[in-house]
């Protein structure tokens, strides 16, 4: 028997074999397409309850095996798992646009749609049948046949394209190691970057260090090592993954994504990607989003150009550098930061112990949301590696399973993301609580060390936990609607925000603990991580504006198809960020997976528009307490909890008592 076509409540890991999915996607994509038939052939007139409502709940069979096959395939892949994706997502982009493309159940669904007025909904009644509506409308729905079936050639060229891109990325990162066996080339290096580095080396059966282009592998040599040859070395094979003349190149693709989804927009009568995404974001259109990403760029350029030249002539004064390249950044910037604040990384590090990290971002959504945090062993997991909780309220009450992957392997790609298994629905009067999973790629133990996180894991931790709370907090009636099913540009807030717990005494009193004395970390630290927050904030704000209006470029240009050279283009469109030298064998465009890959076309500058909210949230929290229950009880009930039930804007003005200004951010930034 298929085990992912029977009944079960957690994903069955462990009972599952690669050569179940095929028979089991084909077959859920049977059971989805038999709800839909029923549901068009119900003689019955259309009714908000037996078409729009009949229709949230379809598919859910198909849903369950296909987010396990999917995430597996980001977190725990094979080759045979890829060649298997790459089968199965046409069928899935064909079923996807069987359903929109239905003449019939459009019919049905604009008969409600029409009869709106009259029906007495309630706001997330509204906002369900307006998000049907418009996923049928948006998606082909008033096209001819002869439309219908060039969307379809598109959309099952898009969703191949996309995958193929992911796993060139993939092959790419794990094809590369940069093997070292003289001890002055590790000169500079922490021991444990030099130990994680040796482990590595034994587990491929080789002496001395080897480093990877996997995080925790490359940001610390990119970030300590003193021999700038190999840093070169080691940024030029990670700037040039998707850019090298052999089979795992990305330029054609990125040009084919491009202008595909260029031409799916014009079909459906857009002017371009851009325009098409963004009508159903709070920022509306790309000239809005452009004009906030040069309203900041304007307020962050001048400081990124001083911190810029400061920290030019602090390299020239240490090591005689004429220019800066991009592998001197974050050797010369971490130095600067010591100098500055005293703030070694490495100092940090012992106060960060993964477990207690975990503890403490436990304990804080206790403290804010009354959640309880319990590790279990009664439901499977697809690796040994992972970490599995029931998450409850204060009232004991079932709130979420909760999974936790943490660290690299060859089989997972790289950063961090959240992810979730089954969403959050009320059906049947039963409300059916979510399976929510974070994975992420932090240090490893070693044989003498626990995993120690730098800093910037520890936010990254955070902020990954913040998507998580918007999936585990979900209480909306239906899935579609539920956690983190809300427009792209309000989904970074709940993590976002979190984030600034990090930057707390109050906060990191609970969890930074020094692994081996248990001393709490010292205040003078704190004080310094504090001050040092906005340390190149001018510069980070450029880099992050940067990578937002390079995909603006790629998708809000009109003619795509006269885009010729992927470097070039993208040369072109960095010309007003630029501050480092380029190097001509590095591309940006051929790795950047998260608008290639992941959802993030026409949507990267989301990550800047969150950072407006979430300075703005949390000002409210530093007004009245970081641990203030009502200001908590405020945002889990009018964003946590309410996913995409009504507009962004109205939930945030609801939590918040006004607008978000982006004055909170430039003070945080101290770019003002």
């Amino acid at each position: 028997m298929n085990p992912l076509l029977q009944d079960f409540n957690t994903a069955p890991f462990s009972k599952i074999s690669n050569t179940d999915y095929k028979p089991a996607i084909k077959k859920g994509i049977e059971i989805a397409r038999a709800e839909i038939d029923a549901l068009i052939n119900n003689t019955d007139a259309p009714t908000f309850e037996n078409t729009t409502v009949a229709l949230d709940f379809t598919g859910e069979k198909l849903n369950r095996i296909t987010s396990i096959f999917f995430n597996l395939n980001s977190a725990e892949t094979n080759e045979e798992i890829q060649k298997i994706a790459q089968e199965v997502s046409p069928w899935l982009s064909e079923f996807s646009n069987d359903i929109t493309l239905n003449e019939d159940l459009f019919k049905r669904v604009k008969h409600v749609f029409d009869a709106k007025e009259s029906l007495d909904l309630t706001p997330e009644q509204q906002m369900l049948l307006d998000k049907q509506y418009k996923s049928f409308a948006r998606n082909g729905a008033n096209l001819s046949d002869t439309d219908k079936t060039e969307l379809r050639k598109v959309d099952a060229e898009l969703s191949k394209l996309s995958l193929k891109f992911g796993e060139n990325i993939l092959a790419e990162t794990n094809a590369f190691e940069m093997h070292l066996t003289d001890e002055k080339d590790v000169s500079g290096l922490p021991e444990s970057v030099k130990e994680a580095a040796k482990e590595v080396a034994k587990s491929k059966e080789k002496d001395g260090w080897v480093f990877t282009l996997d995080y925790p592998s490359y940001i610390p040599f990119m970030t300590y090592a003193d021999n700038r040859e190999l840093r070169k070395k080691l940024a030029i094979a990670a700037g040039k993954k998707g850019f090298q003349q052999n089979e795992f190149n990305n330029e054609q693709i990125v040009l084919d994504i491009v202008n595909l989804r260029h031409k799916r927009a014009n079909i459906l009568g857009y002017k371009t990607h851009a325009h098409f995404v963004l009508e159903e974001r709070m920022a509306e259109t790309p000239e809005k989003v452009i004009s906030f990403s040069n309203d900041l760029l304007a307020k962050a350029k001048p400081a990124a150009q001083r911190e810029f030249t400061n920290l030019e002539n602090y390299a020239k004064k240490l090591d005689g550098i004429d220019k800066l390249q991009k592998w001197d950044g974050s050797y010369y910037s971490e130095k600067l930061k010591k100098e500055l604040f005293s703030l070694d990384q490495e100092l940090l590090k012992p106060y960060f112990q993964l477990e207690n990290v975990i503890d403490g971002v436990f304990e804080i959504a206790n403290k804010l949301f009354d959640l309880q945090f319990e590790e279990i062993d009664s439901i499977d997991k697809y690796h040994e590696d992972v970490k599995t909780y029931s998450v409850t309220d204060a009232k004991g009450n079932f709130v979420s399973h909760f999974y936790a992957d943490f660290h690299p392997r060859k089989g997972k790609r790289n950063g961090a993301w959240m992810t979730s298994y089954k969403s959050q629905q009320i059906k049947n009067g039963i409300n059916e609580r979510p399976q929510v999973s974070i994975v992420c790629n932090f240090t490893k133990p070693t044989e003498t060390k626990p995993s120690l996180l730098t800093f910037n894991e520890v936010t990254t931790l955070f902020h990954e936990f913040g998507h998580a709370l918007h999936g585990m907090l979900a209480n909306t009636t239906y899935n579609s609607l539920s956690g983190t099913s809300v427009s792209w540009d309000f989904v970074e807030l709940p993590s976002q925000v979190l984030e600034n717990w990090c930057f707390e005494k109050e906060a990191l009193e609970l969890f930074a603990k020094h692994y081996e004395t248990g001393e709490t970390i010292p205040m003078e630290y704190v004080q310094k991580i504090k001050e040092s927050a906005s340390f190149h904030e001018g510069m980070q704000t450029l880099r992050q504006l940067s990578f937002g209006l390079l995909d603006m470029q790629w998708h809000g240009s009109e003619s795509p198809q006269t885009i010729t050279s992927v470097k070039e283009f993208e040369t072109s469109a960095f010309a007003e960020t630029k501050l480092y030298p380029d190097a001509e064998e590095n591309c940006m465009s051929t790795a950047f997976s998260h608008i290639f890959q992941g959802g993030y076309s026409a949507g990267y500058y989301s990550y800047k528009w969150a950072e407006v909210l979430d300075a703005d949230a949390f000002e409210y929290f530093l007004e009245e307490g970081i641990f203030n229950k009502e200001v908590a009880t405020k945002f889990k009930e009018n964003v946590l909890s309410k996913g995409g039930t009504e507009k962004p804007m109205e939930l945030y003005k609801r939590f918040r008592g006004k607008e978000p200004k982006p004055d909170a951010l430039l003070r945080r930034a101290g770019l003002i």
